[in-house]
């Protein structure tokens, strides 16, 4: 079934009336999923045009796309798209910034603790001296709110995974960080860390710290969500930004939860393979800064980390822990559709289905489905 662009959104002004989460039945549900995958058939027509316009793309393995030289892509991403996936590490359950596009947006204070001395690594709690128990991990990520505001604790376990050869990755916004704290985090072993640049506004100074942080760690990036402010903030800053000798950027697309969901309705958004909820201009605008990168050659690898490589993330993490064909932990962040969260883009006179067909009989709007 494809579902024209009136009879989708004439539906959909009925689901969204419907009290959250309320079941609804197969037919309706074959006219929600018909919705769904003409919104994404339109977008990816759109991108794969101005995929065609970017000079020098590459793919990893056809699992992601990026622009630059291969050697600055970073090993962590590597880890997720083929490797055996990321062991993620939590320690700290605050932050010392509140971004609107956070996936704990609004919820900050009810984030429960680790528990002093204890790390959190797959769900478990451990200690220190636990780690020889976990060298069967590949590759770790440090992530979840702001490692920097306990940053003393990180030290020696990075330090104990380091000498057992075991590749880490460290996300911070950058704005606690300092010259001191980075030089221990690089004599510590810790190869790589991604600066958030949408936390602090693209702030000056953590442009500078990535400088700083080059100086002792290996592999220095920028992972953030791509919005409009990022795009603009990369154009402006272009120069600082490359001058910092980083390796990689990595634009994330852009997507929502029910906690941050509030702060970007209104815009049109889509649902990548019935998962990931997204405005359509994230992925677009990182398609956008990749094609000016690569006319102008800048000397980093632009990763599009797009719900794309998240989709592949969770066909290779599944497979290498010996799920059956087609098993992928890739899902939505949603316990039901928010069904009012699409009605701007089907209301967009711009916006565009590919393909219309009419609705068969008793799947008009306001039929009662059997």
């Amino acid at each position: 079934m494809k579902i024209s662009k009136q009879d989708a959104y004439n539906w959909f002004s009925f689901f969204a009336e419907l009290p959250y989460g309320e079941e609804i039945l197969p037919k309706q549900q074959e006219i929600v999923y018909s919705t769904l995958s003409q919104i994404e058939a339109s977008v990816e027509a759109r991108r794969k045009k101005m995929q065609k316009e970017i000079p020098g793309l590459q793919t990893l393995e056809d699992r992601t796309f990026f622009v630059g030289e291969p050697e600055h892509f970073p090993k962590g991403c590597r880890s997720c798209l083929l490797g055996t996936g990321l062991g993620a590490v939590r320690k700290t359950n605050v932050c010392n910034v509140r971004c609107p596009f956070c996936y704990d947006y609004g919820v900050m204070e009810q984030i429960p603790p680790i528990g002093e001395g204890y790390w959190e690594i797959g769900g478990t709690r451990i200690r220190e001296e636990d780690v020889p128990l976990l060298l069967s991990t590949s590759r770790i990520a440090y992530v979840y709110l702001e490692p920097f505001c306990e940053i003393d604790a990180y030290y020696g376990i990075i330090g104990r995974f380091a000498e057992s050869g075991v590749y880490q990755h460290l996300y911070t916004n950058g704005t606690l960080a300092t010259k001191d704290s980075l030089k221990k985090l690089g004599e510590a072993g810790l190869p790589e860390i991604r600066f958030n640049l949408g936390a602090s506004g693209f702030s000056d100074t953590v442009i500078e710290k990535m400088a700083i942080a080059k100086e002792y760690i290996p592999m220095v990036g920028i992972e953030t969500p791509m919005t409009p402010e990022a795009f603009e903030s990369y154009l402006a800053k272009k120069e600082k930004i490359l001058g910092t000798g980083i390796d990689f950027i990595n634009n994330a697309e852009l997507h929502l939860n029910e906690n941050n969901l509030v702060n970007y309705m209104g815009e049109d958004l889509y649902m990548y393979r019935a998962g990931y909820l997204s405005p359509i201009w994230s992925r677009d605008l990182t398609l956008k800064l990749m094609k000016i990168a690569g006319e102008e050659k800048w000397p980093v690898v632009v990763h599009d980390c797009s719900n794309r490589t998240k989709y592949a993330r969770g066909f290779n993490m599944k497979a290498k822990e010996g799920g059956w064909f087609g098993a992928s932990d890739y899902a939505s962040e949603f316990s039901a559709i928010p069904f009012e969260a699409f009605l701007p883009v089907l209301a967009n006179p711009e916006f565009m289905f590919l393909e219309e067909e009419p609705l068969p009989p008793g799947y008009g709007a306001g039929d009662i489905v059997l």
